[in-house]
């Protein structure tokens, strides 16, 4: 038997770009070279249409299609594949990645269109699946000895019975997905890279753990790797390290060929993406990433709970003092952007101690503070273990949680309306000042106001869909009703916020007002020459009545703080115009 063999990837979005079907391909070719001139790779995402993306596999005839399944794909996928094998009955289909690796009796029984799956790392057992298919006819089964040589092999008895083994785990080198067609394939999207394989943690909610402790990439490829991917377009590299800093020597060494190479070898404006643990950071790993440029880093740090007895309940083992301690500096720092995540869902924690956990989070002043919720997913202790992890959860993916011991749905529900008024408002950056003002001079926790703003949200219908200028309307009819917030004041904040956030320069409905001064402040500033503004460059001006002053934003790059993504705001009162 022989012919084409297609590795395939559904992305949840076009500006990702797994690296699994091409780290696959690279395993071909080191482990299977002679089969690697059959392989093609073909990525979409899971919003092109399945008969568009059915028809870019179907063109090249393959005899072997293999897709990568995750958590965001796995519906689509199995969509896809039940349409491919009605349109080439003969083509075998065989399925891989973290959404099938521990649950493959159960994907095999409900799918009759699967005709393998191969749990666990694929660069080795892909290659050892090729050359046993391929080394017998057409039709044939896979014999006993051909199984055996096969890590992670799940399939089909003669009799329709299925056959389990252990995910495999990769024995030798890992090979560089940076093969023929990869860095072109990228088109500028978020390249996604990786220096080590496995977990120092074992939480019980994630799959990290299942891969074994950190094994550690050696040698110049990671930074010969690290320029290709700098230089090929791409604006994002992400590092999937699950915990990049677990090996402090390890991490240092890359940061400081970032630090050293930004500006000449990796161009200026390219940024890289870490997950780390923030309290385990060492004084080196400091003082190197102080010494970032501007915008060259973004730092992601999963706190999931402040709640000592949730952590101890899900194995997270974390000081939270050191933890915070240390946000706090990585953020005044200025140069990076940080990203924080809390899970809802956990057990243990109820209403009363997530919030805690979210005032202690939202207090960090990171950039962006992420809400999740529990997912159960295939193969973590949380779903394997009910007894111990008491909880209803949706049965198709993400297999989000519905209710817990300690949370309603009713809790959960709010939990979402929290969720949606923090994007739009905290992380989105767009009323930074605002929010900042309006909780000074209320009083409330951060907690309070964003359950506030989600009900009040949500009642105005804000999760059928709404505009940018009508939910600036909602925030602030929202923070008019809160104790002692002065509407004038909170109009000079929103309007701020909306200059310094949005370069177009004009105001919303709720927010503009039609006045002459506004003109005779404009002509003023045009004719000062320490504030003229520069040719061709628009210009956001708005007078400020609680301030009594006059505030303005020039739109050039040069005045936009590539970490926050806000402009700079100049303000002077209108007794010094001329």
């Amino acid at each position: 038997m022989k012919g084409t063999v297609v590795l395939s990837v559904l992305n949840a979005k076009h500006v990702h770009a797994s690296p699994a079907p091409w780290c696959l391909a690279a395993g071909v070719k080191t482990y299977a070279p002679e089969l690697y001139n059959q392989v093609r790779v073909v990525e979409a995402t899971i919003n092109k249409p399945t008969a568009n993306v059915l028809q870019d596999i179907v063109d090249l005839q393959p005899a072997i299609v293999g897709f990568s399944c995750y958590l965001w794909n796995i519906k689509t996928t199995l969509e896809l594949c039940t349409a491919l094998k009605q349109a080439l009955p003969q083509v075998i289909i065989v399925l891989g990645g973290p959404e099938v690796s521990y649950c493959a009796k159960d994907i095999l029984q409900k799918n009759p269109q699967i005709d393998y799956i191969l749990s666990g790392e694929g660069e080795e057992s892909v290659p050892a699946f090729l050359k046993a298919i391929f080394a017998q006819e057409e039709n044939e089964t896979l014999s006993e000895e051909a199984r055996q040589s096969i890590a992670g092999l799940c399939g089909r008895n003669a009799d329709g019975t299925i056959y389990e083994s252990e995910p495999s785990v990769l024995t030798g080198a890992v090979p560089s997905p940076l093969i023929a067609g990869y860095a072109e394939a990228l088109q500028g999207r978020i390249a996604y890279f990786e220096t080590s394989r496995g977990c120092p943690y074992t939480c019980a909610f994630c799959l990290s753990g299942r891969c074994g402790k950190p094994r550690y990439f050696t040698g110049d490829r990671i930074f010969e790797d690290l320029l290709r991917l700098a230089n090929s377009g791409t604006r994002t590299i992400k590092f999937i390290d699950r915990t990049f800093n677990a090996h402090p020597v390890h991490a240092n060494k890359i940061l400081k060929f970032i630090l050293n190479h930004y500006g000449k070898e990796i161009p200026s404006g390219v940024c890289f993406h870490f997950e780390i643990a923030g309290d385990i950071l060492k004084e080196e790993t400091f003082v190197l990433l102080e010494q970032m440029p501007v915008g060259a880093v973004q730092l992601e740090i999963g706190m999931q709970s402040f709640y000592e007895k949730t952590l101890e309940a899900v194995n997270r083992k974390t000081d939270t003092t050191i933890l915070q301690a240390n946000i706090r500096r990585l953020v005044a720092m200025g140069n990076m952007h940080i990203h924080i995540d809390l899970i809802a869902g956990l057990p243990y924690e109820g209403l009363t101690e997530f919030a805690e956990s979210f005032n202690k989070g939202y207090r960090l002043g990171a950039h962006v503070l992420q809400l999740g919720f529990l997912k159960l997913l295939h193969g973590s202790p949380m779903r394997s273990q009910p007894q111990i992890y008491p909880c209803e959860f949706d049965e198709n993916a993400p297999y989000e949680v519905r209710t817990t011991p300690w949370l309603s749905t009713e809790d959960l529900a709010l939990l979402h309306q929290i969720e949606d008024a923090l994007e739009r408002v905290y992380n989105s950056g767009r009323f930074s000042l605002t929010v900042d003002y309006v909780l000074n001079a209320s009083g409330l926790l951060p907690f309070e106001f964003y359950a506030g703003l989600g009900l009040f949200s949500h009642k105005a219908g804000v999760h059928l869909g709404i505009s940018l200028d009508d939910y600036t309307r909602i925030v602030q009819d929202y923070c008019a009703t809160l104790p002692n917030i002065e509407k004038e004041t909170l109009r000079d904040f929103l309007v701020r916020d909306r200059l310094a956030t949005n370069s177009t320069g004009r105001l919303p409905p709720c927010l503009y007002r039609p006045d002459p001064e506004l003109s005779k402040a404009i002509r003023s500033l045009g004719a000062n020459p320490s504030t003229v503004p520069q040719k061709g460059v628009r210009r956001g001006v708005a007078l400020l009545y609680a301030a009594q002053a006059v505030c303005w934003v020039d739109y050039v790059p040069t005045e936009k703080n590539p970490v926050t993504g806000r402009w700079v705001l100049h303000e002077i009162p209108l007794e010094t115009l001329v």
